[in-house]
C-alpha cells in the first residue's frame, strides 16, 4: 500500500493574495485540486492524506472535497506551525498498512505519473528518494564575505523537488529523531541524511514547478496551455 501526503497548510505570503495560494484558480480549478487529481488518478497511490491550514477548513470542504469528490482522500489533517510538523501530522494519520509514503507540495500541480512511479519504485529499492533535476547554470559556493569559495561540478548539483518518497518506518523514525533532537530541516530528505541514511535522487521534471509567486502561477498556466494544445 502506498500513501501520498499532500501538503497545503502554508499561507503562501509571497503570492500577495488574500487567500491561501492553494485555492487560487489555475485554469478554472484551485491549484490544490490539480495536484490531488494527479495522485487520485495514479494506479500506484492507494490513499491520500491532505494536510491543510486550520483557517482553511471550510474552503477546503466546500471548494475541494465536496466539489471534486476525490475518492482517495481518506483524511484531512490540520498542519503545524512549521512544514516539518505538518508532515509529521500527516505521517501519524497514514494507514498502518502503508509501505511507502510519498510527500508532495500541494503547490506543485504539474507533477506527472512518471515522477510518481520513479519515486515509488525508488523508495522500494533504496528506502529514501527525492525527485529532482540537474542545474543548468554554473553555481558558485561563497564564503561569508561573498568571495567565491569554490565552483562545484554542475553534474553533481541538483534542484530538489517533490515528491520525496520513503519506506514508512524510515521516514517516521527520521521525524521522531528530529523531534527528540530539535532538528528542523527544509525538506524531509534532510532528516534522513541527518539520521545517517542515504537519499537517492531520481529524475523529476523542469516543469514540476512549485507555485510560490504570481510569476510562477503565470508560468504554470502557460505550461498547461501548451500541454493542452
Amino acid at each position: 500500500m502506498n500513501t501520498a501526503i499532500i501538503l497545503a497548510a502554508g499561507r503562501g505570503t509571497r503570492m500577495k493574495a488574500e487567500m491561501n495560494k492553494q485555492y487560487l484558480l489555475l485554469k478554472g480549478r484551485p491549484i490544490i485540486a490539480h495536484t490531488i487529481d494527479v495522485f487520485e488518478k495514479s494506479p500506484l497511490i492507494d490513499e491520500i492524506i491532505l494536510v491543510i491550514n486550520k483557517n482553511d477548513i471550510e474552503v477546503c470542504k466546500k471548494n475541494i472535497l465536496e466539489k471534486y469528490k476525490f475518492k482517495k482522500v481518506k483524511k484531512v489533517i490540520i498542519g503545524g506551525k512549521e512544514r516539518q510538523r505538518s508532515v509529521y501530522n500527516g505521517i501519524l494519520a497514514v494507514n498502518e498498512e502503508a509501505e511507502i509514503i510519498l510527500i508532495h507540495d500541494g503547490a506543485r500541480p504539474i507533477v506527472s505519473e512518471q515522477i510518481i512511479e520513479r519515486c515509488t519504485n525508488g523508495a522500494k529499492e533504496h528506502g529514501a528518494v527525492s525527485a529532482g533535476v540537474p542545474i543548468k547554470e554554473t553555481i558558485k559556493i561563497m564564503k561569508a564575505d561573498r568571495f567565491v569559495d569554490f565552483t562545484p561540478k554542475r553534474e553533481n548539483v541538483w534542484i530538489t523537488q517533490t515528491p520525496q518518497a520513503f519506506k514508512t518506518e524510515t521516514i517516521k523514525k527520521a521525524h521522531e529523531i528530529a523531534i527528540e533532537e530539535n532538528i528542523l530541516g527544509t525538506d524531509d530528505a534532510m532528516l534522513i541524511e541527518y539520521m545517517g541514511e542515504k537519499v537517492k535522487m531520481v529524475e523529476g521534471d523542469y516543469e514540476n514547478i512549485k507555485i510560490t509567486t504570481p510569476e510562477d502561477l503565470m508560468t504554470v498556466e502557460a505550461i498547461l496551455s501548451h500541454k493542452r494544445g
